[in-house]
């Protein structure tokens, strides 16, 4: 079995970051940033701790796959998410850096486990999303995962199909 894992983003990973970011199958739904230097302007916030996203590179037995990222939903900015009330909502972005590991399940799996390791904190209530409607592939991986349709929204970058998990209720 490979063991999926996820590491901190460092200053080091930005090219390679950079690199994916500009892959087509990426390119496609990831549009910014899209330059080396707008990857450190975004990035380099979440390093030193100015920024309440923590951003992370997937790792399949330590060889990097992709990337994924973790927000504090309420608050934050930019008209993104203005009537979000809960303080346990957290948001998340990802995709997988290699075409040819796309279709496999791996997609899946890494946000699979990663949202199992968010809900590790009592205090996350709920983990949510916001794919194109028509990104097809990204939005059958989130269902498989249990995120459930709330419904299309307009988001800063155009319109969206607000996906969310909630924390099982203990019996």
């Amino acid at each position: 079995m490979e063991a999926l894992s996820f590491r901190p983003l460092a200053e080091h990973d930005f090219a390679m970051l950079h690199e994916w970011v500009r892959r087509p199958h990426v390119a496609e739904w990831w549009s910014e940033p899209s330059t080396l230097e707008e990857i450190k302007d975004d990035y380099l916030p979440t390093l030193d701790g100015r920024s309440s996203t923590k951003a992370f590179i997937a790792t399949l037995d330590g060889e990097p796959i992709g990337f994924i990222q973790v927000y504090v939903v309420q608050g934050s900015g930019g008209g993104w998410w203005e009537d979000e009330t809960d303080a346990g909502a957290r948001g998340i972005d990802q995709f997988l850096a290699d075409a040819g590991r796309l279709n496999q399940g791996l997609g899946t799996a890494m946000i699979k486990v990663f949202v199992e390791r968010l809900f590790q904190d009592p205090g996350v209530s709920k983990v949510q999303t916001d794919p194109s409607p028509v990104n097809a592939r990204a939005i059958r991986c989130y269902r498989k995962v249990g995120f459930k349709d709330v419904g299309e929204v307009m988001t800063p970058d155009g319109p969206a199909l607000l996906m969310r998990y909630e924390r099982a209720n203990p019996n």
